[in-house]
């Protein structure tokens, strides 16, 4: 089907906007830094657990993590690899392996020690900057096998605390500790040396780069397989982060945000570095899930923005304390990453405010964002918004390959300046990513409608394969979710015994609080059996149901469906 031209989404944008001129992009990372230092030198870029750190701060602690880079031998293209929580000492390290002309690599500190050795070496990593706990449970263990590893610099998670604080955490056991000793053939620094001592200079040095220069070697989650690296380039990054930063009408050197995304995940990585180019202060969250430590900072600080997945919202709204807060100042709420249900987004609104939660949506090859809806105009519900300015897609019938038009299921394809270089070494995955066009094939299957809105109907590997059938499991996800007993529910395609080739669909459900006893879940089990029937189809109805307390999330909280599908298959 020949695709409909003309970009027709983009008489859904708010007024002003419109594509940008792709001269804004054709800079670097340490161009944009230093403009932001100079700008406000003396604005907290950071804030944590009760310390601030400007900007002026930042860029002095950053130049000298980036001359101890150069003075260790590495150069321009070499990887280093950062395993941290949402710590000051992360975005020093980043900021200081940019300015070095190096690259940057977020490493999960959730990953087992054999997934941490995989990405290390995969990336061939020269230096590794990780907290005293991680060093001992992690690399302690693997060093040996990493010959490209040159330097490791260890950090601490309160090391930017007050003494009285960090022992007390210590104490309390709050914060975990570790052992960094010697490595045979590699330098172990102390990062507090690096940065507060006078080994290394505090101006920036003098590397030449380019926009096409690799910035982020950023893996996936390896859902499908070992993860992959994906090339990001400064010119990829730019684009992006001037991309949202104007649909989001964001002002230069104004307000406080606060992402919970960690900066070890694209995600986090694109908000934190929109705050720093753009003057903003950012409030760092080590922990996520400490709804207390969130709201806390909320009051004290009254940011116009946040950023989450769902399932941490979820979170929030059950924690009285966020319902409390006085959230006039928050403009723009964004959730991403995972699909939020449209009556959890009810409830979430109605604690915040209409209009101001904004589902977006985007991955790794992507820099992240490609959809979002508008900050201002219309938002449906369900839907993950708009092709961004700058932005070009197709759907494709996932079988066929066809172009197909709005109302008709079709993956999505994106192209645009922010799609990734290649993924690290692997051409061949490269080749099935991006197609002859350029477009980046999503794997992720959406409906347009002709006002331009996607909605996200299914992964094209989540398909349920139900006798010839194409069931959609988040449809079926989104419908089973209304009804009032259900808190979440996750559904995957398991083999049928009785039809080789074939599968069945099974759900997995989490039962509202007070529910989870014998007798209530085999009377629930019935009455979602009925409620189903009245909405499904029958090929799309569960055969099995099995009912949780809680259900596998990956380290940035999604749905970890591989999970559910590797117990099924150890069954």
């Amino acid at each position: 089907m020949e695709r409909k031209d003309g970009r027709f989404w983009k008489k859904s944008y708010d007024p002003g906007i419109d594509d940008l001129d792709p001269a804004l992009w054709e800079s670097t990372l340490p161009e944009c830094f230093r403009k932001s230092f100079s700008s406000h030198p003396e604005k907290a870029a950071m804030a944590f657990m009760g310390v601030e750190i400007s900007f002026a701060e930042l860029e002095t602690y950053s130049n000298r993590f980036a001359n101890m880079l150069l003075a260790n031998g590495l150069g321009k293209g070499d990887v280093v690899a950062i395993a941290m929580a949402n710590i000051p000492e992360y975005l020093i390290a980043y900021v200081g392996t940019i300015t070095a002309g190096c690259v940057l690599s977020g490493v999960s500190p959730l990953l087992s020690t054999e997934e941490m050795r995989f990405q290390l070496a995969d990336s061939e990593a020269k230096c590794f900057v990780t907290l005293d706990a991680i060093f001992e449970k992690h690399l302690s263990k693997i060093h040996s096998r990493l010959p490209a590893l040159k330097v490791v610099v260890a950090a601490r998670i309160g090391g930017f605390l007050p003494a009285v604080k960090n022992f007390l955490g210590t104490l309390l056991g709050k914060i975990p500790k570790g052992a960094v000793t010697p490595l045979e053939g590699k330098a172990v620094l102390s990062f507090y040396d690096i940065i507060k001592g006078s080994a290394y200079p505090n101006t920036a040095p003098d590397v030449s780069l380019t926009p096409d220069d690799t910035a982020y070697l950023q893996y996936t989650g390896g859902t499908t397989g070992p993860p992959k690296g994906a090339m990001l380039t400064h010119r990829n990054a730019l684009s992006d982060i001037h991309i949202v930063t104007s649909w989001l009408f964001i002002e230069m050197g104004k307000g406080v945000a606060l992402s919970a995304f960690p900066i070890f995940h694209i995600a986090g990585l694109f908000t934190c570095s929109c705050f720093i180019i753009f003057g903003v202060t950012q409030i760092l969250i080590p922990n996520p899930r400490d709804t207390g430590h969130i709201c806390a900072e909320m009051k004290k600080y009254r940011p116009f923005l946040t950023a989450n997945v769902p399932s941490l919202y979820h979170l929030l709204m059950s924690d009285p304390k966020f319902k409390r807060l006085d959230h006039s100042d928050l403009r723009i709420c964004i959730s991403a990453a995972a699909s939020f249900p449209a009556d959890s987004q009810k409830e979430l609104e109605d604690i915040i405010g209409r209009g101001k939660l904004l589902e977006a949506y985007g991955m790794t090859e992507t820099s992240p964002l490609t959809v979002m809806n508008p900050a201002l105009g219309q938002k449906k519900l369900g839907h993950i918004g708009l092709p961004l300015p700058n932005a070009e897609i197709k759907l494709v019938n996932p079988d066929t390959g066809a172009e197909v038009g709005p109302g008709e299921p079709g993956e999505l394809c994106v192209r645009g300046p922010f799609v990734m270089k290649a993924y690290y070494r692997q051409p061949e995955e490269t080749k099935n990513a991006i197609d002859a066009e350029g477009y980046m094939h999503t794997g992720d299957v959406v409906v347009q409608d002709e006002e331009g809105y996607l909605r996200i109907v299914d992964r094209t590997k989540d398909m349920v394969n139900v006798s010839g059938f194409k069931v959609f499991s988040r449809k079926i996800e989104e419908i089973l979710t209304a009804h009032p007993a259900i808190q979440e529910i996750a559904v995957i395609g398991v083999p049928d015994a009785d039809k080789p080739g074939s599968e069945q669909v099974m759900a997995f459900i989490i039962p509202r609080e007070g529910l989870f006893d014998e007798e209530k879940l085999a009377a629930l089990e019935k009455d979602v059996i009925s409620f189903a029937r009245e909405r499904l189809a029958p090929f799309e109805m569960p055969k099995a149901m099995e009912f949780r307390k809680e259900l596998p999330l990956t380290s940035v909280g999604k749905l970890n469906k591989k999970a559910l599908r590797d117990e099924i298959r150890r069954r």
